[in-house]
Protein backbone atom coordinates (compact mmCIF):
# COMPACT_ATOMS: atom_id res chain seq x y z
CA UNK A 1 0.00 0.00 0.00
CA UNK A 2 3.03 2.35 1.18
CA UNK A 3 4.11 1.93 -2.46
CA UNK A 4 0.94 2.87 -3.85
CA UNK A 5 0.52 5.94 -2.09
CA UNK A 6 4.12 7.56 -2.63
CA UNK A 7 4.01 7.66 -6.17
CA UNK A 8 0.22 9.30 -5.91
CA UNK A 9 1.34 11.35 -3.04
CA UNK A 10 4.35 12.83 -5.40
CA UNK A 11 1.87 13.05 -7.90
CA UNK A 12 -0.52 14.99 -6.28
CA UNK A 13 2.32 17.65 -4.89
CA UNK A 14 3.69 18.11 -8.08
CA UNK A 15 0.63 18.94 -9.49
CA UNK A 16 0.28 21.81 -6.96
CA UNK A 17 3.06 23.22 -8.39
CA UNK A 18 1.18 24.22 -11.65
CA UNK A 19 -1.75 26.40 -10.25
CA UNK A 20 -1.89 29.84 -12.50
CA UNK A 21 -1.41 32.96 -10.41
CA UNK A 22 -3.82 35.77 -11.29
CA UNK A 23 -3.27 39.29 -10.62
CA UNK A 24 -5.90 42.16 -11.41
CA UNK A 25 -4.15 45.34 -10.92
CA UNK A 26 -5.07 47.93 -7.89
CA UNK A 27 -7.31 50.54 -9.37
CA UNK A 28 -9.69 47.59 -10.76
CA UNK A 29 -9.84 46.10 -7.40
CA UNK A 30 -10.14 49.15 -5.44
CA UNK A 31 -13.46 50.35 -8.37
CA UNK A 32 -15.08 46.51 -7.62
CA UNK A 33 -14.47 47.14 -3.84
CA UNK A 34 -18.36 46.47 -1.95
CA UNK A 35 -19.33 46.37 1.53
CA UNK A 36 -22.55 44.73 2.10
CA UNK A 37 -23.66 46.38 5.39
CA UNK A 38 -24.34 42.99 6.70
CA UNK A 39 -22.85 41.95 9.77
CA UNK A 40 -19.91 40.20 9.02
CA UNK A 41 -19.80 36.54 8.25
CA UNK A 42 -18.14 33.38 6.33
CA UNK A 43 -19.98 31.22 3.98
CA UNK A 44 -19.16 28.05 2.95
CA UNK A 45 -20.28 27.00 -0.70
CA UNK A 46 -20.48 23.36 -0.96
CA UNK A 47 -21.10 21.85 -4.78
CA UNK A 48 -22.77 18.20 -4.34
CA UNK A 49 -23.43 16.04 -6.85
CA UNK A 50 -26.85 15.07 -7.28
CA UNK A 51 -26.74 11.45 -8.12
CA UNK A 52 -23.13 10.45 -5.94
CA UNK A 53 -24.32 12.82 -2.79
CA UNK A 54 -20.40 13.30 -2.83
CA UNK A 55 -19.15 17.33 -2.34
CA UNK A 56 -17.24 18.30 -5.74
CA UNK A 57 -16.35 21.52 -4.93
CA UNK A 58 -15.63 24.05 -1.36
CA UNK A 59 -15.48 27.97 -1.68
CA UNK A 60 -15.83 30.68 0.76
CA UNK A 61 -17.63 33.86 0.82
CA UNK A 62 -16.02 36.88 3.47
CA UNK A 63 -18.41 39.60 4.27
CA UNK A 64 -16.33 41.93 6.20
CA UNK A 65 -14.75 45.20 5.97
CA UNK A 66 -15.99 44.09 2.31
CA UNK A 67 -17.07 41.13 0.06
CA UNK A 68 -15.19 38.71 -1.20
CA UNK A 69 -14.99 35.26 -2.79
CA UNK A 70 -12.54 32.86 -1.85
CA UNK A 71 -12.77 29.98 -5.06
CA UNK A 72 -9.89 28.01 -5.14
CA UNK A 73 -8.86 26.33 -8.19
CA UNK A 74 -12.37 27.29 -9.30
CA UNK A 75 -13.07 28.55 -13.15
CA UNK A 76 -15.59 30.78 -12.18
CA UNK A 77 -15.25 34.75 -13.43
CA UNK A 78 -16.87 37.65 -14.77
CA UNK A 79 -15.42 40.72 -16.27
CA UNK A 80 -16.61 42.97 -13.56
CA UNK A 81 -15.08 41.22 -10.79
CA UNK A 82 -11.60 40.85 -10.67
CA UNK A 83 -9.49 38.41 -9.41
CA UNK A 84 -6.35 37.66 -7.52
CA UNK A 85 -4.98 34.05 -7.04
CA UNK A 86 -8.27 32.29 -6.82
CA UNK A 87 -9.60 35.85 -4.63
CA UNK A 88 -12.68 37.56 -6.20
CA UNK A 89 -13.36 41.28 -5.51
CA UNK A 90 -16.80 42.55 -6.16
CA UNK A 91 -18.89 40.06 -5.13
CA UNK A 92 -22.33 42.19 -4.51
CA UNK A 93 -25.87 40.52 -4.09
CA UNK A 94 -25.81 39.77 -8.08
CA UNK A 95 -22.47 38.66 -8.25
CA UNK A 96 -23.32 35.88 -5.07
CA UNK A 97 -26.17 34.72 -7.17
CA UNK A 98 -24.39 34.63 -10.47
CA UNK A 99 -21.88 32.24 -8.83
CA UNK A 100 -24.24 30.25 -7.74
CA UNK A 101 -26.09 30.02 -10.81
CA UNK A 102 -22.36 29.03 -12.55
CA UNK A 103 -22.58 25.95 -10.12
CA UNK A 104 -26.05 24.89 -9.86
CA UNK A 105 -27.47 22.65 -12.60
CA UNK A 106 -29.58 19.47 -13.29
CA UNK A 107 -27.00 17.50 -11.63
CA UNK A 108 -25.23 19.65 -9.13
CA UNK A 109 -26.66 21.15 -5.87
CA UNK A 110 -24.86 24.29 -4.33
CA UNK A 111 -24.92 24.30 -0.73
CA UNK A 112 -24.27 27.61 1.34
CA UNK A 113 -23.66 27.71 4.91
CA UNK A 114 -23.19 31.09 6.57
CA UNK A 115 -21.66 31.76 9.77
CA UNK A 116 -21.52 35.25 11.71
CA UNK A 117 -17.95 36.11 12.92
CA UNK A 118 -16.77 39.08 14.42
CA UNK A 119 -15.34 41.70 12.37
CA UNK A 120 -11.90 40.45 13.53
CA UNK A 121 -12.19 37.19 12.43
CA UNK A 122 -13.90 38.41 9.24
CA UNK A 123 -10.58 40.66 8.46
CA UNK A 124 -8.62 37.20 9.40
CA UNK A 125 -9.91 35.27 6.86
CA UNK A 126 -9.96 37.65 4.65
CA UNK A 127 -6.11 37.98 4.93
CA UNK A 128 -5.47 34.23 5.34
CA UNK A 129 -7.48 34.25 1.79
CA UNK A 130 -5.90 36.90 0.05
CA UNK A 131 -2.31 35.65 1.15
CA UNK A 132 -3.27 32.04 0.31
CA UNK A 133 -1.48 31.76 -3.60
CA UNK A 134 -3.46 30.62 -6.77
CA UNK A 135 -4.68 26.95 -5.62
CA UNK A 136 -4.11 23.85 -8.06
CA UNK A 137 -7.26 21.76 -9.33
CA UNK A 138 -8.79 19.19 -6.94
CA UNK A 139 -7.27 21.55 -4.06
CA UNK A 140 -10.18 23.54 -3.53
CA UNK A 141 -11.30 21.78 -0.02
CA UNK A 142 -7.38 21.05 1.10
CA UNK A 143 -7.40 25.01 0.92
CA UNK A 144 -10.58 25.88 2.23
CA UNK A 145 -9.83 23.93 5.11
CA UNK A 146 -6.75 25.26 5.24
CA UNK A 147 -7.99 29.14 5.50
CA UNK A 148 -10.94 28.32 8.05
CA UNK A 149 -9.14 26.23 10.21
CA UNK A 150 -6.49 28.79 11.65
CA UNK A 151 -9.70 31.09 12.88
CA UNK A 152 -11.23 31.44 15.92
CA UNK A 153 -13.85 29.69 16.58
CA UNK A 154 -13.43 27.14 13.07
CA UNK A 155 -11.00 24.97 15.25
CA UNK A 156 -12.88 21.92 14.87
CA UNK A 157 -13.09 22.13 10.77
CA UNK A 158 -10.32 19.01 10.14
CA UNK A 159 -7.99 19.26 7.42
CA UNK A 160 -9.07 17.50 4.68
CA UNK A 161 -9.55 17.70 0.37
CA UNK A 162 -13.81 16.40 0.62
CA UNK A 163 -15.75 19.32 0.18
CA UNK A 164 -18.53 17.74 2.16
CA UNK A 165 -16.05 16.57 5.55
CA UNK A 166 -15.95 20.70 5.58
CA UNK A 167 -19.85 21.57 4.83
CA UNK A 168 -20.56 18.45 8.22
CA UNK A 169 -18.14 20.72 10.02
CA UNK A 170 -19.83 24.14 9.83
CA UNK A 171 -22.98 22.07 9.84
CA UNK A 172 -21.60 21.88 14.11
CA UNK A 173 -20.09 25.16 14.31
CA UNK A 174 -21.97 27.94 16.52
CA UNK A 175 -24.04 30.09 15.15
Amino acid sequence: MRRLAAPLLMTLTLAACGAEPVWAPDEAVQKARYVSGNQPSITLYTVVNKRSGEGAHSALMIDGSERILFDPAGTWQYPLVPERNDVHFGITEQMRKFYIDYHARETYDVLEQTVRVSPAVAAQAMARAESYGAVNKAFCGNSVSDVVRGLPGFENVPATFFPNRISRAFSELPG
